[in-house]
Parts: structure tokens; C-alpha cells; sequence
């Protein structure tokens, strides 16, 4: 009995770091909105990449979870959100965890694109999953709730996360053939043309 009170004790304490976590920055992205059609909430992106994760360790990994709503504070929000202030709230491992994800805006975006796909196979297990449940998320609204881009730009975006991916394989085979069948939908959804035969006369 003491061992079971012990786990309901821990899952309390997960759960309500996590609810601290999403209150956090709801705050933090409180001006934040998406690029696509809706323009949602940032947040709502934010908890679609912690379901993904939670539904590929089933809840097992609460700093996991944490970190990937967190995962874009650093980057996106530096005035509200420090590094420090994450370690301070919730703990070195999820600061860690979110510090290996964050992009560093100071680089021209077509250098940290790069860096993305350059990086991902260094990358601890973890930050890949968090990593693939982004890109995971973004593709998903490419096709449900597209920005206001060329086709071609929504092509090159899904191509790119998928050499980010590719860097991320052997991680978690659920979350990978979430992201491989939002990526199938996406092409399906806008097929690629084929070349037009040349007119001979």
C-alpha cells in the first residue's frame, strides 16, 4: 500500500506540474498567434506537441511532457521566458531539455534551418521526440489550417521537416509513423505534377 501511495503521490505531483506548465505559457504566448488560416492561439500548437509526446511515452515522462510545452518559450518569447527562469521553476532537467531544442534567433533563418537538420542525429532521445512531435504538429497544419503561402513554400517546408526527421529516427516508432502519415496526407492533399511532355512537331 505504501508503494501504491507513493506512485498516486508522484502522478499527483506530475500532473499538476504539468497544469503549471501549460498556465505558463498560455501567459508567456499570451500575443502569440499561429501563421495559418485560423490564426489560433499559439498555445493550442504548443499542447498538440505535448499530446503527441504523452501519447508516445503513455504519460510515462512528465519532464518530457513539460518540456514540450515549453519547448518554443526560450526562442519565441526571450523577454517573458529565460533559461534560468525555466530551470528555476521546473528543474535543471526540463531547462536542459528545452535549451537543446531552442533555435538561436540570432542566426539568419536559413542558417538555423540548416542547423536543424545538421544537429538532429546529436540530439538526446528525448529532444528527438519533442523534435518530431513539432514537426509532426506543423505538417498537420500545413494541411488542416494552411498559412497564406505558395505551394511550393508548403512543399519545401514538409521536405525540410522531413531531413530534420530523418535525423531523428529509431526514437519512438509510434510518433514516427504519426509524423510519416501526416506527411503522406500532405502530399496526397497537394500531389505533385508531373512534368509536361515536350510538344514535338
Amino acid at each position: 500500500m505504501e508503494y501504491a501511495n507513493a506512485a498516486s503521490h508522484r502522478n499527483s505531483n506530475d500532473l499538476v506540474r504539468i497544469a503549471q506548465a501549460f498556465d505558463y505559457v498560455a501567459r508567456a504566448h499570451t500575443d502569440q498567434r499561429r501563421k495559418s488560416a485560423l490564426k489560433e492561439p499559439y498555445v493550442n500548437h504548443l499542447a498538440e506537441v505535448a499530446f503527441l509526446v504523452s501519447q508516445a511515452t503513455q504519460g510515462a515522462d512528465a519532464d518530457l511532457i513539460v518540456a514540450a510545452l515549453l519547448h518554443d518559450a526560450i526562442e519565441d518569447q526571450p523577454e517573458r521566458v529565460t533559461y534560468e527562469r525555466i530551470e528555476t521553476i521546473f528543474g535543471a532537467d526540463v531547462a536542459a531539455l528545452v535549451a537543446e531544442v531552442t533555435d538561436d534567433k540570432s542566426l539568419l533563418k536559413a542558417e538555423r534551418k540548416r542547423l536543424q537538420v545538421e544537429t538532429a542525429p546529436n540530439k538526446s532521445a528525448r529532444a528527438k521526440m519533442i523534435k518530431i512531435a513539432d514537426k509532426t504538429a506543423n505538417v498537420r497544419s500545413l494541411r488542416l489550417s494552411p498559412p497564406d503561402w505558395p505551394l511550393e513554400r508548403k512543399r519545401e517546408y514538409v521536405n525540410w521537416s522531413i531531413n530534420v526527421v530523418a535525423g531523428c529516427k529509431g526514437v519512438n516508432k509510434w510518433l514516427e509513423a504519426r509524423f510519416t502519415e501526416e506527411c503522406r496526407q500532405f502530399k496526397a492533399l497537394y500531389p505533385a505534377q508531373e512534368p509536361a511532355e515536350a510538344v514535338t512537331s
